[in-house]
């Protein structure tokens, strides 16, 4: 189950050790990068649906690898493994950490986004995907910067904004030009932690800026490692 930076490194390692694998995608992104294992795309259909498909396709090993954030997909193998006795393996990343300087506001989730945002007219560089963009709405005297994998198709729920169309991993120097070039006074994230998307947070950090962090969900109790070799040792691979 992937979808993350570490999960394309995964279908790589498991592809070059022989081990036969596919990688399965929310379908969020419209033309998902070639990874190195067959890909099926779409949901399972909850709990049942994934129970099913795994006792369907003879699955011994789950790995979910995906974002930090997918809190329904990882309960959902949480249960679903349990239930059909598969062996499940979280690949997790660390969170990002708050560093001396920093200018941090932790938030629960993204409705607390939306309420930290209440307040004078900032430009906002909001980097929380498309799918909650509607929340922000909310708040509509923001200037947003948006950074999406697609184009949005539509009309955006903000009177202000820009977007740009881009594909992580981004580097550093790139997002602090990005962010001087819109005059970015704040930046919302969720913490998602490892390298593929830190790049915003080390960008603010050089800049100065605040930054409004939303926290990760709660998940189920789950096995978890943090490295591909640690997941490749748990295959016996």
């Amino acid at each position: 189950m992937g979808g993350t930076t570490e999960a394309k490194a995964l279908c790589k390692a498991v592809r070059d050790a022989g081990v036969r694998g596919v990688l399965s995608l929310a379908g969020r992104v419209k033309r998902p990068a070639e990874q190195g294992l067959p890909m099926r795309i779409g949901g399972f259909g909850g709990v049942a649906g994934l129970a099913d498909h795994l006792r369907a396709e003879g699955v011994t090993h789950v790995v979910d690898a995906t974002h930090p954030f997918a809190a329904q997909m990882s309960r959902n193998a949480v249960q679903a493994c349990a239930e059909v006795g598969v062996s499940l393996l979280a690949l997790t990343r660390q969170p990002w950490v708050a560093e001396a300087g920093d200018d941090w506001r932790h938030v629960p989730d993204i409705d607390g986004a939306v309420e930290a945002l209440q307040g004078d007219a900032k430009r906002v560089m909001l980097a929380v995907g498309r799918m909650h963009l509607q929340a922000f709405a909310a708040n509509p005297q923001h200037f947003y910067l948006l950074r999406l994998v697609d184009a949005p198709e539509g009309d955006l729920p903000f009177e202000d904004c820009e977007v740009v169309v881009a594909r992580g991993p981004f580097d550093v120097d790139s997002d602090i030009a990005l962010m001087r070039e819109h005059r970015i006074e704040l930046v919302v994230a969720k913490n998602a932690g490892g390298s593929g998307s830190r790049a915003k947070i080390d960008a603010a950090r050089a800049l100065g800026l605040p930054l409004i962090m939303i926290n990760r969900p709660a998940l189920p109790e789950r096995a978890e490692a943090h490295d591909v070799a640690e997941v490749m040792r748990w295959l016996g691979h």
